[in-house]
């Protein structure tokens, strides 16, 4: 398949789960406090009143990763770990007034694993404080995707172009990332520039993981 194709494809999903109506929102409290900087770093102990999310990771990264009715794994479980995963965001695919991101995550294990449902994220500035609000996440239906060693997945990000819908803006300093049912994140530097964070147009939407990187 030629990069042309994937690109198309990728843009028409992307383009398909913005106009689908009834966007499911994602699972953070919505709390102010879930949002504000929280201190220490490197550890997954969970603080107190934090729902389990490690102490220093916005609690919406932690719990929009949780997938409801997520199909029972056989003994032992094939679902991919945070430690066995790497993340990167791919190139943006603009389009009628979107910005259309891929979340990959690849699997750096000697194992097989899977992944099914959508992945936390959360802009964050440099001291890790969320930006913007919770993600919401599209009706599309997930379906489970195996990855081989070296394999990736992506999901898509996107959110309208603050230029376009006026919203007000901020530059992240990284986007965390946190796998499907997992509490563990991953962070990426984000090097796409501004974001929306504040107005009515300042949804970021996400739609489940699909096999490829997107690209």
């Amino acid at each position: 398949m030629t990069i042309r194709s994937l690109g198309a494809r990728r843009a028409a999903l992307l383009a398909g789960s913005v106009a689908m109506v009834g966007l499911l929102a994602g699972c953070g409290s919505g709390d102010d406090t879930a949002n504000a900087p929280r201190t220490g770093s490197g550890t997954t102990t969970p603080s107190a009143g934090t729902s389990g999310a490690p102490s220093g990771v916005p609690t919406d990264a932690v719990s929009n990763s949780l997938t409801p009715s997520a199909p029972e794994s056989p003994a032992g479980g094939t679902r991919c770990h945070t430690s066995e995963l790497s993340a990167s965001v791919g190139r943006n695919n603009p389009g009628a007034g979107q910005e259309n991101f891929p979340v990959v995550l690849t699997n750096e294990s000697s194992r097989t694993c899977t992944l099914y449902g959508y992945p936390g994220t959360a802009f964050v500035d440099a001291s890790g404080k969320q930006l913007g609000p919770d993600p919401k996440r599209s009706s599309a239906e997930p379906e489970t995707v195996k990855l081989a060693p070296g394999q990736s997945a992506w999901a898509g990000l996107s959110f309208a172009n603050p230029e376009v819908s006026g919203a007000g803006t901020a530059t992240p300093a990284a986007l965390v990332v946190t796998p499907p049912d997992e509490e563990d994140p991953l962070k990426v530097a984000w090097k796409s520039g501004e974001v929306p964070v504040s107005g009515n147009e300042s949804s970021v939407r996400l739609i489940p993981f699909s096999p490829g990187t997107g690209a």
